[in-house]
């Protein structure tokens, strides 16, 4: 009988270790830098060109100038390294000079609290909705009411401002529940809208007044009293600076007396002369500050105090200006009243002057009588509002949009389209997808309108033509126009991206959601946008990351972003030169802020991650 073979081994083979090639970081090389002689090439070609920028672009960050006050005192710190030429070194001394006017452009020192604090509390307020697993869901409470305080904080004003914003949208949801009770969602919405509209634009203005008047008149005797308190202690504070400036002045000039002396001694003599003089600089520098600051407000209780004392006899005037404007808009030959009806005398003005319409000069006179009559009525009684508004005032210093700038400018224009163009974006993309065809065309409409506009092309009409749009006397902050029109432009963009993640979902999850009973946006809420989201995290991310580069564009229109400002840098004859520091700054601080929003969709993505593999 022949041996039987067998074809299945019957003992296992001991465990072998992989060879050292394969695995750890030579098995990494081996597979990914040189698997072929063509990769190997590669590979080697791409060390050479890291190394050759490497060996450039390392010695000249590494530059030992950040204490440097000015590009000549730089080349000269670098000239004694042995390093000349354009490229010998970075002058980082105008970073430390400037980056507060980098970060905060023109907004008041003594204020810089408020902005810092408004963005501490804005990483609060994200915290519940980004780590929603990790932070307790009562801080959403904060997360909702923080849209009313990061306004409030950097623009200052009346404490009742955001709470007569909050009244409005409160007022503009029950207008909306009552209205789609009584018909449907759509009508609900409409009146919604138009309620918020008249509120925010009327409304608001109204019931402000009428607390200004109300509580300047309550605090007008005490508030005269107290500013001449002040007035005098500003006085007295100042009289001790100037001597102290005097001091600071004297000091500098004994220290630089011997400057000639010092230059004819060498560098090092001369240097060491600086630093001594140093000191008495800072001092004198530190005085000046305050004094201006001082001047400031000085000058801002003086302003105040003569404006008291002018409203008593502005309000006893006011009837007078009226009974006058009033007598002379009536004395007007009844040809101009009934144009007067009918397009207004500052239209009727404007077409005699542009030779449409023609008046006897008589009553071309008493025309501009009237204008000019009622043009001084409307001055003193915006001047007897604005005094009534300061008085009243209890809240946060005001701050013009124009000491805006820098990065604060960047991020408070990026947040605010950010937060507003996602929830505009997913009622886009709905609106484009419904079966109502208003809602639907006019949902295309803006969407393809938007997206074929520049966004360059819509801050130019921001900050020239929308108060063209407005009620007469109403002002529109010039940051408030840029904001809309970059939210506009942002959640174009969203709607599509979110309606490609509501088109890539299969036709069964609608079915399911309508097997469930669940009405539209029960549907939209629990089912589909979950979803669609999810898949559309990627193209979400990418938006707000253009947005948040795209703010550097309002340096065109005459807002002070990083860019803009460093330019004024520049011109500064100190720092007359530098240009790439400060634009690899503003580099850095942008890639940080846009790595870490794409570090957190990754993060996103793998926490939502619900596939088998």
């Amino acid at each position: 009988m022949s041996k039987q073979l067998a074809y299945v081994r019957t003992e296992m083979l001991p465990q072998q270790t992989p060879p050292v090639t394969s695995v750890g970081m030579l098995g990494w090389l081996r597979g990914n830098l040189f698997s072929g002689w063509l990769n190997t090439g590669l590979t080697l070609i791409s060390l050479v060109a890291i190394i050759m920028v490497l060996s450039a672009v390392v010695p000249w960050v590494l530059s030992p100038t950040w204490q440097a006050t000015s590009l000549t005192e730089c080349r000269g710190i670098l000239h004694e390294l042995g390093r000349d030429g354009h490229f010998s070194g970075a002058c980082w001394g105008v970073i430390r000079d400037r980056w507060v006017q980098l970060f905060f452009g023109f907004y008041p020192a003594d204020l810089y609290w408020r902005p810092i604090l408004a963005f501490l509390l804005l990483a609060v307020a994200l915290a519940p909705i980004l780590f929603s697993d990790k932070v307790p869901a009562k801080l959403l409470w904060f997360s909702a009411a923080f849209p009313l305080l990061f306004p409030w904080l950097l623009w200052g004003g009346a404490f009742w401002g955001p709470l007569l914003i909050l009244a409005g949208l409160v007022l503009a949801y029950l207008v909306f529940l009552q209205v789609s009770r009584a018909s449907s969602t759509l009508p609900g919405l409409i009146a919604a809208v138009i309620f918020a509209a008249a509120w925010f634009l009327w409304g608001m203005g109204l019931i402000t007044g009428a607390i200004n008047y109300g509580l300047g008149s309550a605090r007008m005797e005490g508030t005269r009293a107290a500013l001449e308190l002040r007035v005098d202690g500003l006085e007295t504070r100042e009289a001790e600076i100037d001597q102290a400036i005097a001091s600071a002045q004297d000091a500098v000039r004994e220290v630089m007396s011997g400057e000639a002396e010092a230059v004819a001694s060498g560098d090092g003599a001369y240097r060491a002369l600086i630093a001594r003089a140093a000191a008495p600089r800072d001092r004198l520098n530190t005085l000046q500050s305050e004094k201006a600051l001082l001047d400031e407000a000085l000058f801002s209780a003086q302003s105040l105090l003569g404006r008291i004392e002018v409203l008593k006899g502005q309000e006893e005037a006011l009837p007078r200006l009226k009974q006058e404007a009033e007598a002379a808009r009536a004395a007007l030959p009844r040809t101009v009243r009934k144009i007067d009806t009918d397009i207004g005398l500052e239209a009727l003005k404007q077409r005699i002057l542009s030779g449409e319409a023609k008046v006897p000069a008589e009553d071309m006179a008493q025309l501009d009588r009237v204008l000019g009559l009622e043009t001084n009525l409307r001055s003193v009684i915006l001047a007897i509002d604005r005094t009534y508004a300061d008085v009243a005032m209890i809240g946060l210093r005001p701050v013009t949009s124009r000491d805006f700038g820098g990065m604060m400018l960047s991020i408070t224009i990026g947040v605010v389209a950010i937060a507003c163009s996602l929830p505009l974006g997913i009622l886009l993309a709905l609106g484009r997808r419904s079966d109502m065809m208003i809602v639907k065309y006019l949902c295309v409409g803006f969407i393809e309108f938007i997206r074929g506009v520049p966004l360059i092309t819509l801050l130019f009409v921001a900050s020239t033509l929308l108060n063209i749009f407005m009620p007469p006397d109403t002002k529109f902050d010039i940051i408030l126009r840029v904001l809309i029109m970059v939210t506009l432009f942002a959640s174009a963009y969203m709607a599509e991206v979110i309606r490609g993640g509501l088109a890539a979902l299969p036709k069964g999850q609608y079915e399911g959601a309508d097997s469930l009973g669940l009405n539209y946006w029960q549907a939209q809420r629990l089912v589909i946008m979950p979803q669609a989201l999810k898949i559309s995290i990627p193209g979400i991310v990418s938006t707000f990351i253009g947005v948040f580069k795209d703010t550097t564009l309002v340096s065109i229109i005459g807002l002070l972003d990083p860019l803009g400002l460093s330019n004024s840098i520049r011109a500064d004859a100190n720092w007359n030169g530098i240009v790439w520091e400060l634009y690899g700054f503003i580099a850095l601080i942008f890639f940080l802020f846009c790595f870490g929003m794409s570090r957190y969709s990754m993060y996103l993505e793998r926490k939502l991650q619900t596939g088998h593999r």
